[in-house]
């Protein structure tokens, strides 16, 4: 499927930017509780965790240190502090923080137990690649957790974000991503299935998925007429 990219990778950058000197002051209370259900979710499976849109790092701390942490984030001002807090709180299990894009993830494919994401499918440019980057790096049987805010279908809430679209993307994000878009993406991705949708505060707007990975999915691809075939 195609679509307009109604955001640029650039411009998310800059965002973000200048976002990290108050992004902590700003959205660490609001999200918190968020942030901590994404953790537990997580944890679930635990081992090799990566978190895409790392930011600041404040979520690192609340990881166990049994499990190993990896980081990327689109913004190097906001690793900048991410990097300071692991050094601060000698945080071990964090084995590495880097610059990366979430459509274009450097790691090979299953190299994580769990890929998380917070707040940064709706950021994206092309937010079903990055969707796509998260299913490639996940191992069988892993899962992909998201926290995110998702759109209204129809009615005044629907109207707003439509309204207010503009001004979110300077922000460095957009407002109209829908539930039928994940829904989609998943009916495309054999070993992908859903496995929760919860609401999450503030204002329910915002939804706590995961994603399971199909533990044959190796299998399923070396055993499919397209792999056959290539």
């Amino acid at each position: 499927m195609v679509r307009i990219r109604d955001i640029e990778k650039g411009a998310v950058e800059r965002a973000y930017d200048r976002w990290a000197p108050i992004y902590d002051l700003v959205f660490g209370p609001v999200f918190e509780k968020g942030r901590r259900n994404a953790i537990l979710a997580a944890e679930r499976i635990g081992g090799r965790i990566l978190e895409v849109g790392v930011g600041t790092g404040i979520s690192l701390p609340g990881y166990s240190r049994a499990n190993r942490i990896f980081g990327v984030d689109i913004s190097a001002a906001m690793l900048c502090k991410a990097r300071e807090r692991v050094k601060e709180l000698a945080l071990d299990h964090v084995e590495g923080l880097e610059v990366m894009d979430a459509e274009r993830l450097n790691f090979l494919d299953e190299s994580f137990d769990v890929v998380v994401a917070q707040y940064v499918v709706t950021a994206v440019p092309n937010p079903e690649a990055a969707l796509d980057e998260f299913a490639r790096v996940l191992k069988p049987g892993g899962e992909i957790v998201i926290l995110s805010r998702v759109g209204a279908e129809a009615g005044l809430r629907r109207m707003i974000e439509h309204w207010f679209a503009p001004t979110a993307r300077k922000l460095g994000w957009r407002t109209e991503f829908p539930w039928r878009r994940y829904a989609a993406w998943a009916a495309r991705m054999p070993h992908i299935h859903l496995v929760e949708r919860r609401a999450m505060p503030p204002f329910g707007h915002f939804l706590l998925i995961r994603f399971g990975k199909i533990a044959g999915a190796a299998a399923l691809r070396e055993e499919s007429p397209l792999a056959a075939a290539g």
